[in-house]
């Protein structure tokens, strides 16, 4: 439960594409990381993710690394309660990290964040 396998990775363009063309997907922040996230049909696992680190934000290939390094980790340890929502209403969903800010944060702090951004995801599919 707690590892994050290759079927956890979004890496479907279509799905992609139609998540960010807006329409069915929804979207809120919480400082410093977006979530967009849309409903899909249930695949091998009940959500998958995708994490983006703008260029924009860090010129360094290492930060962006870094910090898509912490979000994936704080993803791995929380998404239990996302996945025990999306169980029992047996469908899936397809979640996109965006991270806003120009600074580095502790992992610590990406963890709460991404802790609640998942809580509110569960929340908003009921």
């Amino acid at each position: 439960m707690n590892t994050l396998c290759k079927a956890e990775r979004l890496y479907s363009k279509i799905v992609i594409e139609k998540m960010f063309a807006g329409g069915a997907s929804r979207s809120f922040s919480v400082f410093p990381l977006r979530a967009v996230y849309m409903s899909v049909d249930r695949q091998e696992v009940p959500a998958s993710i995708l994490i983006s680190v703008p260029k924009k934000r860090f010129k360094r290939a290492v930060k962006r690394n870094r910090v898509k390094r912490q979000i994936r980790e704080a993803y791995r340890k929380n998404k239990g309660g996302l996945w025990q929502a999306l169980e029992e209403k047996e469908q899936g969903v397809a979640v996109a990290f965006i991270y806003l800010s120009n600074e580095l944060f502790s992992s610590a702090e990406i963890e709460n964040k991404v802790k609640i951004l998942l809580a509110r995801i569960a929340e908003k599919l009921e």
